[in-house]
């Protein structure tokens, strides 16, 4: 065996009892991975910045004047891929929260912890942006190593600068393109070429949005994965043998190369941790699957540009199961993802039931707040009674209608509305009007009386809906 005492301390192997990222006393060990060239790296960064270009774009789509995506949370009014949705669709984030989860976990089970290394935000900023100044910046990962190792002088001091205002820069850009989504792009833009006076709440959220990813982004790092992150804790209850995961393939791989082992008994493994050299969060992928592996293929790559170099096949490390390294037939159904995929299912269809009901046109008769009804005429035997109301109509997502308030069959000649005729709502319309009902005395029974109210869209004369309405008036 190999002395690990003379090993380089980026080379040295994480041990059981501690984190690779800390040391024998519990203090941090900073990771300076190596950049690593390879297919899988090139289809991530290709990934990566796919998303990082939607995500960059999206707020300033703008179709028939309005931004496509846009969450005013202070007119609880979300536009959501050009559909508006109000406060009082809440309930559909359960959907949609709920359905995230069970994705997440059906995916799991399935492609192992694929969302980490291809589509976490806190990846993709990290590894295409971040880094990326890092690298420019300082060079390389020795590069880097050895500049957090010298003594502080103008070099360390200049570089170190620029760093963090790279950082800066970049957080910002992230922070502003995420309030787009919550204030509007124009609106911000707008903004941003006023003094911060003028919107003190809105640039007080921004520098606090700035400093987390900051923070997060620039120093935490891979820290958020092995400590904070639930998700690393959540993939072991969704992953099973037949899960695919990056891993080494302990097989063909030992016993690993080593000072006096003849050559005809060494495993393809030539103990070079360059494997371990390229991880993100500092872990020996040789020691199996463990929590802090966010399954970016880093390994993968660094360990097929070495086999190429032995002359030897690649694949040491690469997407498997666990079930094929251990030799057992591969199951072609998987109990666990059927579950995950039918209960995935039945949400989906309740958040497509939920969106084809919200699409009806909703209309509500609101009592006004002052005197539930009044009379006119009052000496006379049978005076005129009037109940005000507000009616609320919102329509998400028809096309624009035309339409008229009409007392319901066996009420027309009792019941005199006092409203305009005929009103045109938009797509997507959401507004409130005073109605009044006129009505004679002698009409209530007890002092009340239950009466229905048609909608009725004018082009076609059919009843779009009909709502019943509590008249009152005196009981003598």
């Amino acid at each position: 065996m190999t002395d690990k005492k003379n090993e380089p301390n980026e080379t040295r192997l994480a041990t059981e009892s501690r984190l690779a990222t800390t040391d024998e006393h519990g203090s941090r060990v900073y990771i300076h991975p190596e950049d690593i060239t390879g297919k899988w790296k090139t289809l991530r960064s290709r990934f990566y910045w796919f998303l990082i270009i939607l995500y960059l774009v999206l707020p300033w789509v703008y179709i028939d004047g309005k931004q496509w995506i846009l969450l005013n949370i202070s007119k609880r009014e979300f536009t959501i891929f050009g559909n508006i949705f109000y406060g009082h669709d809440g309930p559909l984030l359960l959907f949609v929260v709920l359905g995230f989860v069970i994705l997440m976990a059906f995916i799991t089970s399935i492609w192992g912890r694929v969302w980490c290394g291809w589509a976490c935000p806190q990846t993709v900023f990290i590894d295409a942006l971040y880094r990326k100044a890092e690298r420019l910046i300082e060079g390389k990962a020795r590069q880097r190593k050895d500049l957090d190792n010298q003594p502080w002088n103008l070099n360390k001091i200049v570089k170190k600068s620029l760093k963090w205002i790279s950082f800066i820069l970049i957080s910002l850009h992230i922070t502003h393109s995420f309030l787009g989504y919550f204030v509007g792009t124009r609106e911000l833009f707008q903004i941003s070429l006023h003094n911060p006076s003028d919107n003190w709440t809105l640039f007080i959220t921004m520098l606090v949005i700035s400093g987390i990813l900051l923070f997060d982004f620039g120093w935490f790092k891979e820290q958020f994965c092995i400590i904070a992150c639930p998700y690393g804790r959540f993939q072991s209850v969704s992953m099973d043998d037949n899960s695919l995961i990056v891993a080494y393939d302990y097989n063909r791989g030992e016993p690993r190369r080593e000072k006096g082992l003849p050559a005809d008994k060494e495993g393809d493994c030539i103990n070079c941790n360059h494997c371990v050299k390229a991880c993100p969060t500092g872990i020996d992928i040789r020691q199996g699957t463990q929590l802090e592996c966010i399954a970016c293929t880093m390994c993968i790559d660094a360990c097929d540009n070495i086999m190429r170099k032995v002359q030897k096949p690649e694949g040491l490390i690469r997407y498997t199961t666990e079930n094929k390294l251990t030799g057992k037939p591969a199951e072609k159904y998987h109990i666990r993802s059927a579950f995950y995929l039918i209960f995935l299912g039945a949400i989906i269809y309740g958040l497509i039931f939920s969106l084809n009901s919200r699409l009806e046109l909703k209309a509500q008769f609101l009592r006004t707040s002052k005197t539930p009804y009044q009379v006119i005429n009052k000496n006379i035997e049978n005076p005129t009674i009037i109940n005000h109301y507000t009616l609320k109509i919102s329509q998400p997502g028809l096309n624009k209608i035309p339409f008229k308030v009409i007392a319901g069959k066996g009420f027309e000649k009792d019941i005199v509305l006092s409203m305009p005729e005929d009103i045109v709502m938009m797509k997507e319309d959401n507004f409130k009007m005073p109605v009044f009902f006129k009505f004679k005395k002698n009409y209530l029974d007890l002092g009340k009386k239950k009466v229905n109210i048609e909608i009725i869209n004018t082009e076609n004369k059919m009843i779009i809906t009909t709502i019943e309405v509590n008249l009152v008036g005196p009981i003598r």
